[in-house]
């Protein structure tokens, strides 16, 4: 029997017009022609080529544009989607990521995120009169007097902003806290590797400007030990040891900071891999201490978090008592009637997720640890139960200190668990998502970057086979680009995201299926996807399809 989608009846199709397999590429994006950086165009990538260049046929033409003609007359449909700035519900100009990026995918809409959210707030005046924030200062007040705010300190958008810092740090000024400290997580992937001294100087400006009794810099730590979210707690630990305890580097005077982390960048030691320097011991977390989190992506909050908020899962000596741990925004449900939260979760009902479970239909997420967030938590919406119907599986990523080392991390295994979800036939709708561009990206190898990119084009490769055997369409975008953009002006390594758009192509879904444009939105995936499956996407849904179905 001919197992093609079109071929199979509505019946053998789980009671849709056709079952799609859905690929989120993490960090992949078109770069314009001529880019330096682009990683991509150094791999060998037949697959992605195949995709947007059409089958043989699409030297064929039925009327209208030679580009309308290759995207609408071959194997293979083929566009292009923003995935950056206010089309993500991002400020104009700020690159995508990947939370926000599997969050308008998997919700089929455009949602202000957080960091507009907060931006609007501190515009509007409403961001130091926010009740949790205030209660948090009186708590402190009527207590031992000391608040602390932790989190990545950059102006990178994707974490936090330092924008945000300042602005609790004038609220706690307004309100006469007594004693006010910063703890200072160090980027490195979201800006440059060694930029960090730039903020760093830009706090310390700040707070001089402050005058007598501003808030002072406690320590300073790196997002790879601090802000870990792979269950590598020795990282915490480490962290969470200079936080309390003042384990690390001690300096004479704060002012010795810059020169300590020169010093570092000297050794190899770049701004995401500091480990713990105390400028300040006073400053490190005390009992009965108030302490707010000023991330507003929650997935590399969890762990700290947890560690300070709950009880630490390591074996320690030293558990401060009677803290209140504030979050941002909601790091995890298991923190809810726990923690206060300052901007609690917006309504992201009838994501594509949620959409499906409603129509009794099951269906399957699978990636790998590093990413397994993103096709759950964020894919449905900020939701961490699996909706009914829904399995997941969720493959061990490779236990390496940085993933240049292993660039294809651990695609081969979840390509197998796709192959397996697609052979039993079972589930009308299966994704996954597939790291190595991203997380090799974030490393600034060129070699490893290059290696991972054609890694991953052999993946999508060996996954569009098994979509041809089982009978479903393939559909391929990417949640933000990076691999396409590893240098900078200056021809220096570039670790961050980029603003470029990214692709949709389309596969095997029948000569009468058609694009009805070659440009739109991440947010336009699910209602295409839904259109495909023969399903009304719900109202919710601000997003378009952007097929046509003859």
């Amino acid at each position: 029997m001919d197992p093609s989608a079109a071929s199979l009846s509505k019946a053998q199709k789980g009671g849709v017009e056709r079952r799609v397999a859905l690929i989120c590429i993490d960090g992949w994006g078109l770069a314009a022609d001529g880019s330096k950086g682009d990683a991509t165009r150094e791999a060998d990538t037949p697959m992605m080529d195949a995709f947007r260049n059409g089958s043989s046929s699409s030297s064929s033409s039925s009327g209208g544009s030679n580009e309308e003609s290759k995207n609408n007359n071959s194997e293979f449909l083929w566009a292009e989607l923003d995935a950056s700035g206010l089309a993500v519900g991002l400020p104009k100009g700020v690159m995508g990521n990947s939370e926000v990026g599997h969050l308008t995918i998997g919700t089929g809409r455009t949602q202000f995120q957080d960091l507009v959210r907060i931006n609007k707030a501190i515009e509007d005046g409403e961001f130091r009169t926010n009740k949790v924030l205030l209660e948090t200062f009186e708590r402190a007040k009527g207590g031992n007097g000391r608040v602390h705010f932790l989190g990545l300190v950059s102006d990178g958008g994707v974490h936090s902003h330092i924008e945000h810092l300042k602005e609790f740090l004038i609220a706690a000024e307004e309100q006469s806290v007594p004693h006010v400290f910063v703890h200072f997580f160090a980027d490195g992937r979201d800006t440059p590797p060694t930029s960090g001294t730039k903020y760093m100087r830009e706090l310390q400006e700040f707070l001089a400007q402050r005058g007598d009794g501003a808030a002072k810099l406690a320590t300073v730590t790196g997002r790879y030990y601090a802000m870990d979210r792979d269950k590598r707690w020795e990282r915490i630990e480490l962290a969470y040891d200079g936080l309390v305890s003042g384990k690390g580097e001690v300096l004479a005077k704060p002012d010795d900071l810059i020169a300590a982390v020169e010093k570092r960048y000297e050794g190899g030691e770049n701004d995401e891999f500091l480990k713990p320097i105390i400028v300040d011991k006073d400053g490190c977390i005390a009992d009965g201490d108030s302490l707010v989190f000023i991330d507003f992506r929650a997935d590399r909050m969890r762990q700290m978090v947890e560690t300070l908020g709950l009880e630490p899962p390591f074996d320690t000596d030293v558990v401060r008592k009677d803290l209140l741990v504030v979050q941002m925004t909601q790091y995890s449900s298991k923190f809810v009637g726990k923690m206060p939260i300052l901007y609690p979760p917006q309504s992201m009902d009838n994501s594509l997720g949620e959409w499906i479970s409603k129509h009794k239909l099951p269906q399957y997420h699978t990636a790998e640890t590093e990413k397994y967030a993103h096709v759950t938590f964020f894919f449905n919406g900020g939701r961490e139960e699996a909706f009914e119907g829904e399995d997941r599986k969720m493959v061990a990523s490779p236990k390496v200190a940085t993933y240049d080392l292993k660039p294809d991390m651990s695609m081969d295994d979840v390509a197998a668990s796709m192959e397996e979800a697609l052979a039993a036939g079972k589930y009308p709708f299966v994704m996954c998502n597939l790291a190595p561009t991203d997380m090799v990206g974030h490393t600034g190898v060129w070699d490893a970057a290059v290696e991972a990119t054609t890694a991953t084009d052999k993946i999508i490769a060996r996954i569009w086979k098994a979509c041809e055997a089982a009978g479903y369409v393939l559909v391929v975008t990417a949640d933000h680009g990076n691999v396409e953009d590893m240098l900078d002006a200056q021809g220096n390594p570039k670790t961050s995201h980029s603003t470029n758009p990214v692709m949709l192509a389309i596969a095997g879904a029948g000569d009468n299926v058609k694009l009805t444009r070659t440009e739109g939105g991440l947010c336009d995936v699910a209602p295409t996807i839904l259109h495909l499956m023969g399903l009304d996407a719900p109202a919710e849904m601000t997003g378009k399809s952007m097929v046509q179905i003859e």
